[in-house]
């Protein structure tokens, strides 16, 4: 293909004046005008090709034209200054709608331009580009199609790749092992973020932050965690063609309907921040709960104080939650068990600072293996002689067990019968625990203290969901403890109808009149 190549020019800037010149905006506002790439596109592409380059990722919010940025990339190697005679080129998605995008795009770009329109073949139905002239063809592969062994591409395009769910994808190795037997292959991996630690797009991003292979470039746009979501400079963090090409307007509408309704938080924090957060259906969302930190817990001391809690099974976490209602807020303080034995290789099984959170005193430990019920009953016992506790809620499960300790601590059978209640589990009792503390949560009606162990547990926390519509806890992974958040729904189920009979006691002294 003959195309004009400007004197002087790095590989890098000569690969720029190629797109610019030969390729067109696909669709759009601007479509079929000519594209002027951004400053931060220029920077990725003489990032891959400025220096040697194997692997190039690129993570970035939804709308920002990832999939038209790699569109260019594979162009520039099919008919532009990067093709190589007789080359295979390859794009790789999860699905076979994913794996037409970029072929669309890169088709359009073909049609609209008459200098590729006579170079390129353009076959629709077998998802390919081909470039006569060079013998350069481009294919489109979905992990749905048959596997690609047996291919042997100098350029991949991994698009989406954070749609893998877990470390590996056949897809994905085939074509990184068929890359080898070329001289300097070049794969691009572009993608939102995904959902957690342990998938592939994660592990490839978090390899290349080591700096361990300098062939491996990372382009990352993502939120800071701890920034406030539904800020306009957080969300430009991710989008760096945000008030561009990128929406504003429509970008803040979901962070609008994000921060009205949490259920979307999640989905709202991967796509449009780029976080690494799962699309599960979270109780509470990180925004929600930080709000409900932000102010100094009170003393329990003098106050009416109810308790939940979640007896845990060997070596699992033992969870206490105390609640006071404190003018209409809920002042909580948790305590937590752990047998001492095996804290550290506990910590690293679930990646969670248990031995750190032990030496702060944020985890009380029993000695040996297993939890020591004897030791948490004479704890319980203290606070229930220090404290005004009028009721405590405990599951059912592991009770019986339990409640001998309790008596041996000094814990009277009347008062046994007294304070402590039974609380199911279930549906039909967690599903009103449930619906009271996350009314109090979205009413910043709940004081925590950031207590880390408890805002740990509060993350791990799901719902699941009966066909009435129902709800439970339930854990977004095999090693995340809810203990905490499971004792403070209990907790907070015992306050609720005393907060509300306070809350008509006010309304009817203020003069109100209240209808039952």
């Amino acid at each position: 293909m003959a195309v004009r190549r400007k004197r002087g020019l790095t590989r890098a800037e000569r690969n720029i004046a190629w797109i610019e010149e030969f390729c067109r905006v696909p669709e759009g506002a601007r479509v079929g005008q000519k594209v002027e790439l951004r400053d931060w596109q220029k920077d990725i592409i003489r990032g891959i090709y400025g220096t040697p380059t194997r692997t190039a990722i690129i993570s970035l919010g939804r709308k920002n034209s990832k999939t038209t940025t790699a569109a260019f990339l594979l162009l520039l190697h099919l008919c532009g200054p990067e093709a190589r005679p007789n080359s295979q080129l390859y794009s790789a998605a999860q699905s076979r709608e994913q794996a037409a995008v970029l072929f669309g795009l890169a088709a359009k770009m073909v049609r609209q331009h008459p200098v590729l329109k006579e170079t390129v073949v353009i076959r629709d139905s077998a998802k390919q580009l081909f470039c006569p002239e060079l013998g350069t063809v481009y294919r489109a592969l979905s992990a749905e199609a048959s596997t690609a062994y047996g291919l042997s591409p100098v350029f991949v395009v991994h698009d989406e790749l954070g749609q893998v769910v877990g470390p590996r994808s056949e897809l994905y190795e085939a074509l990184e092992t068929a890359m080898g037997a070329h001289e300097a292959p070049l794969s691009i991996a572009i993608s939102t973020q995904a959902a957690t630690d342990a998938d592939l797009f994660s592990v490839l991003i978090d390899d290349a932050k080591t700096g361990r292979d300098p062939r491996t470039k990372l382009w990352l746009w993502t939120a800071d965690l701890d920034a406030d979501p539904f800020d306009v400079e957080t969300i430009k963090q991710a989008n760096p063609a945000f008030g561009d090409f990128l929406n504003a307007e429509e970008v803040m509408r979901r962070a609008e309907d994000a921060r009205a309704m949490p259920s979307r938080e999640a989905e709202y924090r991967n796509l449009i921040l780029n976080q690494r957060v799962e699309a599960s259906n979270p109780f509470v969302t990180r925004s929600v709960w930080q709000a409900n930190g932000k102010k100094p817990l009170a003393d329990l001391s003098g106050r009416i104080v109810y308790a939940g809690f979640d007896l845990s099974s060997v070596n699992d976490l033992t969870a206490m939650v105390l609640a006071a209602p404190v003018d209409g807020v809920l002042h909580v303080h948790a305590k937590f068990w752990l047998p001492e034995e095996g804290l550290r290789e506990k910590s690293a099984k679930d990646r969670v600072p248990y031995d750190v959170w032990a030496q702060e005193g944020l985890v009380r430990t029993t000695p040996g293996r297993s939890i020591r019920y004897e030791d948490v009953a004479i704890e319980i016992a203290q606070t229930i002689r220090a404290l005004n506790i009028r009721r405590a809620a405990f599951d059912r499960w592991n009770w019986e067990n339990f409640k001998p300790w309790l008596v041996k601590a000094g814990i009277s059978e009347e008062e046994l019968e007294l304070i402590f209640q039974p609380f199911g589990q279930g549906f039909q009792s967690m599903s009103p625990a449930l619906r009271e503390l996350e009314a109090m949560l979205l009413n910043e009606r709940v004081c925590h203290g950031d207590n880390p162990v408890l805002t740990m547990c509060a993350a791990n926390a799901v719902v699941k969901m009966d066909e009435a519509g129902n709800r439970k806890f339930a854990k977004n992974k095999s090693s995340g403890r809810i203990d905490g958040i499971v004792a403070l729904a209990m907790a907070a189920s015992l306050a609720a109808q005393d907060m509300h009979d306070m809350a008509a006691r006010s309304y009817l002294e203020d003069g109100g009149l209240l209808v039952l």
